[in-house]
Parts: structure tokens; sequence; C-alpha cells
């Protein structure tokens, strides 16, 4: 299965595509990144660009190119 590729450190900030929006979300940014004690990235905030509405999701889940794209299309 082909995967995006992610480098944790350029996380936040980054644009993502949903390939299955709902309720017109289509476009996200990350705007948060959740560390664990020993700064390891657990999750990150998603914020849809026409809504502002914020979702926690664990990062890993952006490598799964069924469901997100990376940057915006």
């Amino acid at each position: 299965m082909n995967k995006n590729q992610i480098n944790p450190d350029k996380l936040l900030l980054s644009k993502w595509t949903s390939r299955t929006p709902q309720q017109k979300e289509k476009h996200f940014i990350v705007t948060e990144l959740f560390r664990d004690e020993n700064d390891q990235i657990l999750e990150c905030l998603l914020e849809a660009v026409i809504n502002k509405n914020q979702y926690r999701v664990v990062w890993q889940e952006l490598a799964n190119i069924e469901q997100w794209q990376q940057g915006w299309k």
C-alpha cells in the first residue's frame, strides 16, 4: 500500500486535502502538535480552512493516501 511520506518535524502548518470531505470540509492545515514527555509527536490538530472546525487526530493517520493528500488539491 502506498503511503504519504511525512516528516514529523515539518508537520506543523502543513496543508492537507481530505479525499472524503465531510460537510464541505476538504482543505485542512495542521495548527498544533501534541507531544509526550519525550518530545515525540503523538497527535496533531487539523483545522478546516472553510469553517475553522478543529479535529485532533493521530498524526500517522495522514499517511493514509485513501483518506489524505498532501497539499491543497
